[in-house]
């Protein structure tokens, strides 16, 4: 595979709490050497059926109002048709109809180029599966 694209695989633990999870740092160390000063796009992606990515401001408060926001179009309860897991793990599935499984980003001069309050973050409402793969991929 030539320079213009290198990928990676991170492992994110989650835990058995719901949880938005601020990937930024991961997105930009890997961009130190897989971009190398060049522009591109980064795109993360998580292999995953039961957790999305998003670009939202995280630490003021939005990642806990994310989650709320999705317990209220989603509750964890046993309207769901899909019912294996814990409790309302049918809704887990489908969250990435709201919150998608990836996100293609704007590198430039091989700095992720967000907004001044985006962060790069891994959702995920699946209290039964708590370690996440996380690809990230550069294409310059």
């Amino acid at each position: 595979m030539s320079d213009a694209f290198t990928t990676r695989v991170l492992t994110v633990t989650t835990g058995s709490d719901e949880r938005v999870v601020d990937i930024t740092g991961d997105c930009e160390s890997f961009l130190r050497q897989a971009a190398g000063g060049r522009d591109g796009l980064l795109n993360v992606f998580v292999p995953h059926a039961t957790a999305g990515i998003a670009v939202i401001e995280t630490g003021a408060g939005s990642d806990d109002d994310l989650l709320s926001a999705l317990h209220t179009m989603l509750p964890a309860d046993d309207r769901w048709q899909h019912r294996h897991g814990s409790p309302g793990h049918g809704r887990d599935h489908v969250l990435p109809a709201f919150v998608p499984p990836h996100a293609t980003l704007p590198v430039v001069a091989g700095r992720l180029e967000l907004g001044t309050w985006q962060s790069v973050c891994l959702v995920d409402t699946n209290k039964d599966n708590p370690d996440r793969r996380v690809r990230l991929s550069f294409l310059g």
